[in-house]
């Protein structure tokens, strides 16, 4: 490399377009890394951000995994070529749970790199990522049998990343819920929860002590009919054009009646950045792309967020 590689961006199966529209200074794409000869960012559609990339002439297998322990424990392999070579690297290497995470649990406070082969001397190493899950890819233990549908890992991995959950006693209002993926979330920590919807929960959710359903345009929800009522966490996985949801996600936001809020902003066709950045700009927030998201982003505005959430 000719340049000064300054940071890294694995993109989402699929989604490699919306974030080079993000970037400046790509130098060049490996498969789904993009590197970038700008400051690493926060860019919206990464599923994992590499920090100030180096590159290692390494020159042999031993060698490579010894430069990386040399710069810390954990470390996760990006692979898109000599894959047998890479993964004999990765073998010398101290191991990393790579299990399924058991919702709810927390991120591990120790930094997980990533490393990938250029060439067969090359490596590029972040000891700084965005993402503490490998690659960026956040799987969990999947209940096959109590959600509706396959939402609720959307709603495991934001609250996994957020550091705090609901908890038994808090009040949540859940906008958009049908069929009731989030609710059976929601419940299972132990918290009330109030579904909205035009279309009705599944009855193994709407039977659950502490779930309640109105049906009603999602919209029409609004903080003044809470006045009386602490609001602990808003949640919102409805299907919108993410500018009408701005709007509305601004009203509860000036209102100060709910300190945590998520919710999914879905795309119809092309991404549009600027209202992403619009979302981004409401202080106290993060948007990104989860590995469960598909066309679409999470805003989570959410108390006393890590300082992983922070970086």
């Amino acid at each position: 490399m000719t340049c000064e590689i300054k940071s890294a961006y694995l993109a989402a199966e699929g989604l490699m377009d919306p974030l080079l529209n993000e970037l400046e200074g790509v130098t060049s794409v490996h498969d789904q890394l993009i590197l970038s000869t700008q400051p690493a960012k926060n860019a919206f559609w990464a599923q994992n951000v590499w920090r100030n990339p180096q590159f290692l002439n390494i020159k042999s297998i031993n060698d490579a995994a010894n430069q990386l322990k040399a710069l810390q424990r954990n470390w996760c392999l990006y692979s898109y070529t000599l894959h047998r070579r890479a993964q004999l690297i990765l073998e010398k290497l101290p191991p990393t749970n790579s299990k399924p995470i058991c919702f709810p649990s927390s991120i591990s406070a120790y930094p997980l790199g990533s490393f990938t082969l250029l060439d067969e001397n090359t490596l590029l190493a972040s000891a700084d990522c965005s993402s503490p899950f490998p690659n960026g890819e956040a799987h969990f233990i999947e209940d096959k049998n109590g959600p509706p549908n396959r939402a609720y890992l959307k709603l495991y991995e934001a609250l996994t990343l957020s550091g705090i959950i609901p908890k038994s006693g808090d009040f949540c209002v859940d906008v958009g819920g049908s069929p009731g993926g989030w609710a059976w979330v929601i419940n299972n920590l132990s918290a009330e929860v109030l579904s909205i919807d035009r279309s009705p929960l599944s009855p193994s959710v709407a039977n659950l002590a502490g779930v309640s359903f109105q049906k009603r345009d999602a919209f029409t929800l609004l903080p003044e009919e809470f006045e009386n009522r602490r609001i602990d966490w808003l949640f919102c996985d409805v299907i919108c054009y993410p500018e009408k949801l701005y709007d509305w996600i601004l009203k509860w936001v000036e209102s100060g009646i709910c300190k945590n809020i998520i919710c999914t902003i879905k795309f119809k066709g092309e991404s549009d950045l600027s209202i992403a950045n619009k979302f981004a700009a409401i202080p106290g927030s993060r948007v990104r792309h989860l590995f469960h998201n598909k066309n679409e982003l999470t805003w989570l505005k959410v108390r006393d967020f890590s300082d992983y959430q922070q970086h």
